[in-house]
């Protein structure tokens, strides 16, 4: 309703006849709702992501926030499939022993050292010691 509407940009009142309304609670100034970080005008012809209160265009807002492969460091697609190891995000054809090049599949017993992957034959016995158990090893 124009004249009642806070703007999230500015915090001014809108009086204008048109006002953009991001999320059921958040309405802006036409002139006020630009990316964060470029500042690119968001009107109602492009995807308008936000966050901590700012309004960010899709290229920013995926380059600033989306989660990235933690061995090439490109961002996912929403269609890309994804290996985890602990905190960490690959993509298929990323998940490698970083010693053999060997791709991972899922299965596959690996160690996680740090940022590296490594297949079982280049790390070694299981860390819990149970291939240890039959014969005795410094």
């Amino acid at each position: 309703r124009p004249g009642l509407a806070r703007c999230a940009g500015c915090g001014g009142r809108i009086q204008d006849p048109f006002l953009l309304r991001v999320s059921p609670d958040l309405e802006w100034h036409v002139a006020c709702l630009k990316c964060a970080e470029c500042g690119q005008p968001l009107d109602e012809t492009c995807t308008c992501f936000l966050r901590d209160g700012k309004a960010y265009c899709k290229r920013d807002y995926s380059r600033l926030f989306a989660v990235k492969c933690a061995q090439c460091r490109a961002a996912f697609s929403s269609s890309d499939l994804v290996m985890r190891a602990r905190e960490h995000v690959y993509h298929l054809e990323c998940f490698r022993c970083a010693a053999c090049g060997r791709q991972l599949l899922p299965g596959d017993q690996f160690c996680l050292r740090e940022r590296d992957l490594l297949c079982r034959a280049d790390h070694g016995p299981p860390l819990d010691g149970s291939a240890a158990r039959g014969a005795r090893s410094p």
